[in-house]
């Protein structure tokens, strides 16, 4: 019997020793929620991290779990910040594994700036000390019925001015901006980086390159590639790199008997990671692993050892700089 897609059984099928394992590494993009027969906790996220690279410390970027039910629904989502530190602290008991050491949480950036600076502190006070930043994204789904997460944003939340002073005041209270949209959006996002120069802004997944409904990679991909140009060109913006293997993108491995190798995201993948790490400089990439989300599609191991692959012919500083220095210098953990 081929086991189910998406289960542990099916990522089992393709088994990948870690490559370059002393390799250190910063995982800066992942989730954690309570669902029913599918939670992905402290643990389940150590079976991942810990099979083999050494994965030291990881960020988790909001994605709607465990908000309070009652009080002001701005502050509901202190519920998911204060989730995460426990699991955070948790984290901190095993030395062999991944430290939790940064929450990237969910505020609506159009409220009141006297309303934000005091969800801020919330935030970081429910944190307990590892608030970074706000993840409040601007994907707009223009065919919801063709994504397994459509984005429900506002088709025009990138030029709100009200959203624009939002991320203006992240920038003047220390904290970033992460955000992820699809490939249709990335002009709209180099004006809002243009409107913001003060606020360090990450673009998560590449801008999310679509390849299901009427979306097609190979037809975009030009297109992408002139815009990362652009994109690149605002100081400002920081890239995150991974999340291609979601359902969305489009390539299929979430269908087959078996999940996608190494070698396979290499060749399918690759381009995009080096046109955006030639366009952005290592200083302002870093890997992550959008897990898990991307779990439908590849185990953890065979997807950092195609990351290493990617990164095989740079030095080793060049490598640290895209596992490890990129994500402690923007979220702050080079002291822990």
């Amino acid at each position: 019997m081929v086991p189910q897609n998406g289960t542990q059984a099916w990522l089992d099928q393709v088994s990948e020793d870690p490559i370059e394992p002393n390799q250190r590494i910063i995982d800066p993009h992942h989730h954690l929620w309570r669902r029913p027969e599918n939670d992905y906790l402290v643990h389940d996220l150590w079976q991942d991290t810990g099979a083999g690279h050494q994965v030291k410390m990881t960020v988790f970027v909001e994605c709607g779990a465990e908000y309070l039910t009652h009080g002001p629904e701005e502050a509901r989502s202190l519920g998911e910040t204060a989730f995460v530190a426990q699991q955070a602290e948790f984290s901190r008991g095993d030395p062999m594994q991944a430290t939790i050491a940064g929450i990237v949480g969910k505020i609506d950036l159009r409220l009141p700036s006297q309303t934000l600076k005091q969800l801020f502190e919330q935030h970081r006070t429910a944190g307990q000390g590892l608030f970074r930043g706000v993840r409040h994204a601007g994907a707009h789904a223009l065919y919801p019925e063709t994504l397994t997460i459509p984005g429900r944003a506002p088709k025009d939340l990138y030029e709100n001015p009200d959203y624009r002073r939002g991320i203006q005041e992240l920038g003047r209270h220390n904290l970033t901006f992460d955000t992820w949209h699809y490939h249709y959006q990335n002009q709209d996002f180099i004006g809002l980086a243009q409107a913001c120069p003060e606020t360090v802004m990450i673009l998560d997944h590449f801008g999310t390159p679509l390849g299901v409904g009427p979306c097609k990679q190979k037809e975009l991909f030009p297109q992408w590639k002139a815009d990362v140009a652009e994109l690149a060109r605002c100081k400002n913006i920081v890239a995150k790199l991974g999340g291609l293997a979601m359902v969305i993108n489009g390539w299929g491995w979430d269908e087959r008997d078996k999940p996608a190798s190494s070698d396979e995201i290499v060749a399918a993948h690759g381009d995009y990671y080096r046109h955006t790490i030639d366009c952005f400089g290592p200083d302002r990439c870093m890997f992550e692993s959008n897990f898990p989300v991307d779990k439908r599609s590849i185990g953890y191991n065979p997807l950092y050892n195609a990351l290493k692959k990617i990164a095989g012919d740079f030095s080793s500083e060049v490598k640290d700089q895209l596992f490890y220095g990129t994500a402690a210098k923007v979220y702050g953990l080079a002291a822990l």
